[in-house]
């Protein structure tokens, strides 16, 4: 599979990762450079933008909620230095919204967290006319609602009356929800 995806890459295999996680981008970064890619990490937007402007990489995979910003910054100045650059959008708040801006100003392709190594590889490496292949294992309908509610709870800073609010729930709802594990 390695060497499979090494010849896909292409010569100018740099890649930029973009995400404030940073256990998730230390998993990535490996998994990145064990397919053949020469990986630069950024933690922040700051950083993204500073990598991106220096050395414009290939291909990118970027966060789009980062704690200093929005990683629609680092596309923009991506696509500016590098416009054959293929860009990969990760997040945890997938909207039909967000997902249309990052196209417009010129993502391949927006991805919902958790995405694996190989959805991301299969993402980036699609030829432009294709879709790429549906994800190996998707997350389920039960797992989505889940994520939601967690990420609008952590959003609300753990307040379960605001979070059961936005969310039109009932707040004893909202809390059994809370208290069990994660489907998966």
């Amino acid at each position: 599979m390695a060497e499979a995806a090494a010849r896909d890459i292409g010569p100018d295999k740099t890649l930029l990762l973009v995400d404030d996680d940073e256990a998730f981008l230390r998993r990535l970064e490996r998994a990145m450079e064990k397919r053949g890619f020469e990986v630069e990490a950024a933690g922040s937007v700051a950083e993204g933008l500073a990598k991106a402007t220096a050395r414009p990489s290939a291909y990118a995979v970027i966060d789009l909620r980062l704690e200093d910003g929005n990683g629609l910054d680092v596309v923009e100045k991506l696509r500016e230095r590098r416009p054959d650059s293929k860009i990969v959008i990760l997040t945890g708040y997938g909207a039909i919204a967000t997902a249309v801006a990052a196209v417009k100003i010129g993502a391949t392709d927006y991805l919902a967290k958790p995405a694996d190594a190989n959805d991301i590889m299969d993402a980036l490496l699609c030829p432009e006319d294709e879709a790429p292949p549906p994800p190996e294992n998707p997350m389920s309908a039960d797992r989505v609602r889940w994520e939601h509610i967690q990420r609008v709870y952590e959003l609300c800073d753990r307040n379960v009356s605001e979070t059961a609010r936005r969310l039109n729930m009932h707040r004893r709802t909202l809390q059994r929800i809370l208290a069990k594990r994660s489907p998966r």
